[in-house]
């Protein structure tokens, strides 16, 4: 499979959708160019990085937020999918019909056909105004945590599944899709290069990256391609290392900079099969009996009792 990550540079809050939506369509037609079948675009990848400033719910809604998916806005990146036979995914602030607001990516398929929905589970940050921060990281105050769960779809004969930023941080996003089969797992990111909660060096935000997404391709035997929006959105960085890694833990490209930038690779999704049927056959392997606590602790607590050692 062409797999392509369409990495973003800075979208500041005076671009508007148009414009957007224009550089989006220049990288998926350079990625249909490299012979890409699916483009991977970052998360909220429509507008700025609005979490950051305090606002009002309501007008958060009115600037940032789509009621429909595609609109007039978005529907010339569908028209060229379409056009060019090319599958994507592709992040944003999503109103339903019922006023309810998520962090939203779809997957679409070659025929420019919305096959799925992933709504983000592990939502960062906070819902207060922390006046003394340099900025702010409002995911919990603008988003409700995702209802849809963890899926998988098969798209063009590939498992394909979704997840968003912060999920990556956490191994139960791929062993719930890796458990449904899923052979490739997409997502975006806006991760700033400074943590507002605590004194976290600059490198670990990018050394972190790096690290979860090589276990967890390795530990669930999948593809993961991570498509950021990245550099100074007016003033405010955020990291970029948009990169495709293979089931064996290897970084298989990588971007090089903080701009718009596509990267491509051939993927060859029999290396996850073989990763699947040896080290990883969680048929012949796994032993759920002794992971309850996984699913029934939320927050850490004491040990359980263990029995006494014999002899």
């Amino acid at each position: 499979m062409g797999l392509a990550v369409a990495q973003m540079g800075a979208v500041n809050l005076a671009d508007t959708r148009a414009a957007v939506v224009r550089r989006l369509v220049e990288m998926l037609r350079e990625a249909a160019a490299r012979q890409a079948e699916f483009v991977v675009f970052p998360e909220l990848a429509l507008t700025t990085f609005f979490p950051r400033y305090w606002m009002d719910e309501a007008e958060a809604v009115a600037r940032f937020f789509e009621k429909s998916m595609p609109n007039a806005d978005v529907q010339p990146l569908f028209d060229a999918a379409r056009e060019l036979g090319v599958g994507f995914y592709l992040g944003y602030a999503e109103l339903t019909p019922e006023g309810r607001r998520y962090n939203t990516a779809i997957l679409v398929d070659r025929g420019a056909n919305i096959v799925g929905k992933y709504r983000k589970i592990h939502l960062p940050g906070h819902a207060d105004h922390k006046t003394e921060a340099p900025f702010q990281h409002l995911e919990k105050k603008f988003f409700e945590v995702g209802d849809l769960g963890f899926g998988v779809w098969n798209t063009e004969g590939v498992n394909i599944g979704m997840c968003l930023c912060n999920d990556r941080r956490w191994p139960e996003t791929y062993r719930v899709m890796s458990l449904q089969s899923a052979e490739l797992i997409v997502l975006g990111y806006n991760t700033p290069s400074l943590n507002i909660h605590w004194n976290e060096p600059a490198h670990l935000r990018t050394t972190t990256h790096e690290i979860v997404l090589q276990a967890s391709a390795y530990q669930n035997a999948v593809w993961i391609g991570a498509a950021a929006k990245c550099g100074h959105e007016d003033g405010h960085h955020m990291i970029g290392s948009s990169m495709i890694v293979a089931p064996s833990g290897e970084i298989v490209a990588r971007a090089s900079g903080e701009e718009d930038e596509v990267i491509v690779a051939r993927i060859d999704l029999d290396m996850g099969r073989m990763f699947r049927e040896h080290v990883f056959n969680f048929a012949r392997h796994r032993s759920p009996q002794h992971y309850r606590l996984i699913v029934e602790r939320t927050g850490a607590g004491d040990p359980l009792p263990t029995p006494p050692v014999q002899g």
